[in-house]
C-alpha cells in the first residue's frame, strides 16, 4: 500500500546576508556606485571582482557602513546597513594590515579582544578566543612575535584574526590576498571554505585576480560601478561560451561597452 502522505516541504532558504536594491554612493560630482541590486547568502563565498577603481571598496565600505552618501537598500544580517548591533557580527579586512607593530601577535588580538568583550567576567572566553583566532591564521608558531618584525602578508593574517575574534556572521575582506606567495594564498582560501562549510559564514571578497574566482560560490562581476553579472563562476563560463572566468568578464564588458561609454562620468 502507497503512503499518501505528502512528502514534507523543504526548509525554506536562509534569510540573505547582504541584500542590495538600488545601491548608489554619490562622491562629489561622481557617481561611484551606480544602482547595484546584488544578494549574499550565508554560508557562501562571494567573490567581488572587476579592476581596480571600479567600486569595489567602496560597496565593502557600504556594506559595512562606514561608507558616506549611500542610497538605495542595504540590509545587512537582517537590519539597515550601519545599524550599531551589526558591529559585532561583522569581521571586515581592509587592504592595509589593522595592527601595532609593537605589540605581539597576541597582545595585538588580547587588546581587541577585551575591546569586544570587556570585564573581567569573559576573560576566559577571551582567552580562548584569541588561541582559536591565531590557529585558524595558523600563526601560533608566531604568536609571541612582534607584529612588526612580521612579514606583510603574516600581518594580514593578524588582522584577519581580529576580525574572527567574535566569530563574525559576515566577513568582508579587501583583497586579501594581495602580495602574498602561492602557498599563502591557497592556505587563506582553504581557511575560508572552512569558515564557510562549518560555521555558515558569510564571506564577501573582493580581488582584481580573475584566477581566484574560481574558488568562489558565486560571483559579482564589477565595472565602473555597475554589477556586469551575478552567477557562479560555471554558469558565466556557460552563458558567455568562455573557458574562464576572465575570459567570461571581458566578454560582457565588450556586451557593454555601448552602455558604458555612453554613462556619465
Amino acid at each position: 500500500m502507497m503512503n499518501s502522505e505528502p512528502a514534507p516541504a523543504p526548509p525554506p532558504p536562509p534569510d540573505p546576508a547582504i541584500e542590495a536594491r538600488g545601491l548608489t554612493v554619490v562622491r562629489g560630482d561622481r557617481t561611484v556606485l551606480r544602482g547595484l541590486d546584488f544578494t549574499v547568502r550565508p554560508g557562501r563565498i562571494t567573490g567581488l571582482l572587476g579592476p581596480s577603481g571600479c567600486g569595489k571598496t567602496t560597496l565593502m565600505r557600504a556594506v559595512v557602513g562606514t561608507q558616506a552618501k549611500v542610497t538605495g537598500r542595504l540590509d545587512v544580517l537582517g537590519r539597515p546597513a550601519g545599524d550599531p548591533a551589526l558591529r559585532p557580527r561583522i569581521g571586515y579586512v581592509t587592504q592595509a594590515p589593522s595592527v601595532y607593530t609593537d605589540l605581539t601577535v597576541r597582545q595585538n588580538l588580547d587588546y581587541f579582544a577585551a575591546v569586544l568583550h570587556p570585564g573581567r567576567a569573559h576573560r576566559e572566553a577571551r582567552r580562548d578566543a584569541v588561541a582559536r583566532a591565531i590557529g585558524d591564521v595558523d600563526l601560533t608558531s608566531h604568536a609571541d612575535a612582534l607584529a612588526g618584525a612580521l612579514s606583510g602578508g603574516q600581518r594580514s593574517r593578524v588582522s584577519l584574526a581580529v576580525a574572527l575574534l567574535g566569530t563574525p556572521d559576515l566577513l568582508v575582506l579587501d583583497e586579501p590576498t594581495v602580495g602574498l606567495d602561492p602557498v599563502l594564498r591557497r592556505d587563506l582560501w582553504d581557511l575560508f571554505h572552512r569558515l564557510a562549510a562549518d560555521r555558515s559564514t558569510a564571506l564577501l571578497i573582493s580581488s582584481h585576480v580573475m584566477d581566484e574566482a574560481e574558488r568562489c560560490h558565486r560571483l559579482l562581476l564589477m565595472r565602473e560601478g555597475r554589477i556586469l553579472a551575478e552567477d557562479t563562476p560555471e554558469a558565466l563560463r556557460d552563458r558567455t561560451g568562455a573557458e574562464t572566468v576572465e575570459d567570461a568578464f571581458l566578454h560582457l564588458v565588450d556586451a557593454a561597452a555601448p552602455r558604458t561609454e555612453e554613462a556619465p562620468r
